[in-house]
């Protein structure tokens, strides 16, 4: 693996070497990645594996033309080759008027924030493999649990270094340790399954590997001999770690690409209410040792914390670059780049804040509904909002969680789920996107 520094060297020589070449624009991001993984089952070691892998990618514009074209191999003549065919593929391309650069007087300038991502560690495989045995056999001990998918522990690094030819270079390096754990209860043709897993960007930070299994077990055995739910309209409870769904659901919506397209179901809801007034949803690209911290986005912008729903209302879209300029916006610092294709937009270390009591609370005044921990299918449309999903989960019965329940649908439409959204105040920072445990009143649900 390259250093950070080399990485930048290769980004900005590949963009030298296109603008001699005859591009009038260009950029190159590179990436590279390094793990190891350790699997376990039953007690016994059962794979580890080591991958590193490195690409580079450069887009080049002649006029309003564009292409993009990458390489796994970091030979000097397999890049003079990949610039040449860049060059004639962009000649070719069609003409986009909103194709382009980002502004350079939005670039970000000076040093590129300290966001404590990188703990220096390369973990050994055998604290891995220890980890992991830790982890599933906290998990067997569990009463009821009766089989085992397996425990896993990860290590990683990553590189990502993006350079421009109107004077951006930045590079990230960062860290990454994962531990789960999946488990099987009951027998014969009754068995469930359910997993837990944390994830933390430095290593003394990762949740311990008993708690991960102690829970991975625990909610197997919950899910044990479900029952079935009555169809009707009723409250229906998310878990946070589907929950935060509901919240991507969001963000595809406001897309600039989406919106440029308009292909959203919230074409017209830029600065008003979608959520209850109590509701913000903030994107915090600056967290210290955040799972997706970054201090520069994929068009060297500056990132920067934001209320995407602040006390409810809708601020605006997330734009890259293109988008903006067709919907005669400015970006937003929410590009997002690979080695391939034009920048998308995306968010980092997104969460929903403003929830108030506990779950016990949220839940208290239900009758009759369900909470909700597993969802399947893909069931969204996000031209009309309209949402349905396979779920599984427990009933609630007078303000108590009861017995499991699977195989119903939920269905609604997003705009009225986000107008009917009440949140507890159980949010914790473990994922890339967190939310507290939400309830939305009035879904429909029906049995299988």
């Amino acid at each position: 693996m390259l250093k950070p520094h080399e990485a930048l060297d290769r980004a900005e020589n590949l963009v030298s070497q296109a603008i001699k070449a005859g591009a009038d624009a260009a950029d190159a991001v590179y990436v590279c990645d390094a793990s190891t993984e350790v699997q376990v089952r039953l007690g016994a070691l059962e794979d580890v594996a080591r991958s590193e892998g490195e690409e580079i990618g450069l887009r080049v514009f002649v006029g309003q033309r564009s292409a993009t074209i990458s390489s796994s191999s970091l030979n000097p003549s397999i890049l003079a080759n990949l610039v040449s065919r860049a060059i004639d593929m962009a000649k070719e391309a069609p003409e986009d008027q909103y194709a382009g650069l980002a502004s350079q007087d939005r670039l970000l300038k000076g040093d590129v924030p300290d966001l404590d991502v990188d703990d220096g560690q390369d973990p050994d495989p055998a604290l891995l493999r220890a980890a992991a045995l830790e982890c599933e056999d906290a998990a067997r001990a569990v009463a009821g649990v009766t089989n085992s998918e397996g425990a896993g522990a990860s290590a990683a690094r990553s590189i990502f270094a993006l350079a421009t030819s109107h004077g951006f270079a930045g590079v990230k390096s960062s860290t990454g340790y994962g531990l789960s754990a999946s488990v099987l209860a009951g027998e014969g043709d009754a068995k469930e399954r359910d997993y837990d897993w944390r994830s933390a960007r430095y290593l003394a930070d990762l949740d311990s590997a008993a708690a991960i299994g102690r829970r991975a077990g625990a909610r197997a055995v919950k899910r044990v001999n479900p029952g079935s739910v009555k169809s009707g309209s009723m409250p229906v409870v998310f878990d946070p770690r589907v929950g935060s769904s509901l919240v991507g659901h969001l963000l595809g919506a406001i897309s600039g690409s989406s919106i440029a397209r308009k292909t959203s179901f919230l074409l017209d809801a830029n600065g008003t209410a979608l959520f209850d007034s109590s509701l913000s949803v903030i994107d915090d690209p600056l967290r210290p040792r955040g799972l997706s911290s970054r201090g520069f986005d994929g068009e060297g912008l500056p990132t920067a914390r934001r209320s995407i729903i602040e006390n409810g209302v809708l601020t605006g879209w997330l734009m890259e670059s293109a988008s903006a300029r067709q919907l005669g916006l400015q970006p937003t610092g929410h590009a997002s780049r690979g080695v391939s294709g034009a920048p998308g937009v995306s968010t980092s270390n997104l969460h929903l804040e403003g929830g108030s009591g506990s779950v016990a609370d949220l839940i208290r005044d239900i009758k009759y509904g369900v909470y909700v921990h597993e969802l399947v299918g893909q069931g969204v449309n996000l031209v009309t909002g309209d949402y349905s999903r396979g779920a599984a989960g427990f009933l609630i019965l007078d303000g108590e969680i009861a017995g499991p329940v699977s195989e119903f649908t939920i269905a609604g439409n997003l705009k009225d789920m986000f107008a009917a959204m009440v949140a507890a105040d159980d949010l914790e920072f473990i994922r890339s996107s967190n939310v507290p445990t939400l309830r939305i009143d009035g879904m429909m649900i029906a049995s299988a």
